[in-house]
């Protein structure tokens, strides 16, 4: 039974990759901020208790991660998949744009995957496993209100992409996948009828288990995934 580990997995894209995981006979690690998210997210994943392992780190630090991958070592000794879906969002103009809203942006969608990544390196090279992170269409298009965000996720596609290059000598394949509007808790939103309309997290979550199911001599290294008919303004 292979083992993976999704960062930013109590809710939204993240905990439906976790279920879609347990459905697919994973093993999962998931980590989330706080305990309280963590428990919420458990209340939900009734039955497979025995296939979760819940974290609390928050992938701003480097020593959460080492903790995390630990705790996996410790459970299981072994890592296959690694799903880097922590993110968070701050928009506003940039006159008005406050330092710690920079910070914490690029220090969650980037440098948080980078501390993701480096901390499970060693198992995944084990493993010869896979990497995926989950990027946004804001990866590749600019908008107003948009420099921290459209910053983190630029640079986070750029990261997944050479990282990709560099990992696939050693058996290792790697995809970000860029999602647009998607009906989540994101940037502190509750979804609702409105959002009908746009992605879905588990659309998100089946893209993932079709990339573990496909024949290894493929890789489809960048996906970009839009509303099939999105509102009009």
């Amino acid at each position: 039974m292979k083992v993976a580990y999704v960062t930013g997995g109590t809710k939204g894209i993240g905990l439906a990759i976790v279920q879609s995981l347990l459905k697919d006979k994973y093993r999962v690690a998931f980590s989330g901020r706080s305990e309280n998210s963590i428990s919420e997210a458990m209340q939900t994943l009734d039955g497979y208790e025995d296939y979760l392992l819940p974290i609390v780190s928050n992938v701003k630090s480097y020593d959460d991660e080492q903790r995390a991958v630990e705790f996996i070592k410790d459970k299981w000794n072994q890592l296959d998949l690694v799903v880097a879906n922590a993110g968070i969002g701050h928009f506003a103009p940039i006159d008005e744009l406050t330092l710690d809203q920079w910070n914490e942006t690029i220090d969650v969608n980037l440098t948080g995957v980078f501390h993701t990544v480096k901390s499970t390196l060693e198992l995944i090279k084990q493993s010869k496993g896979y990497y995926m992170t989950i990027a946004s269409l804001a990866g590749t298009n600019f908008f107003a209100r948009g420099t921290a965000y459209n910053a983190s996720k630029f640079g986070l596609v750029g990261f997944t992409q050479a990282m990709m290059l560099d990992l696939r000598d050693f058996g290792i394949k790697t995809t970000t996948i860029m999602p647009g509007s998607v009906s989540t808790h994101f940037n502190g939103r509750t979804p609702g009828d409105g959002d009908a309309w746009k992605i879905q997290p588990e659309d998100i979550a089946q893209i993932v288990i079709d990339l573990l199911h496909m024949d290894s001599r493929t890789l489809p290294s960048k996906i970009e995934v839009r509303p099939s008919f999105p509102r009009k303004p």
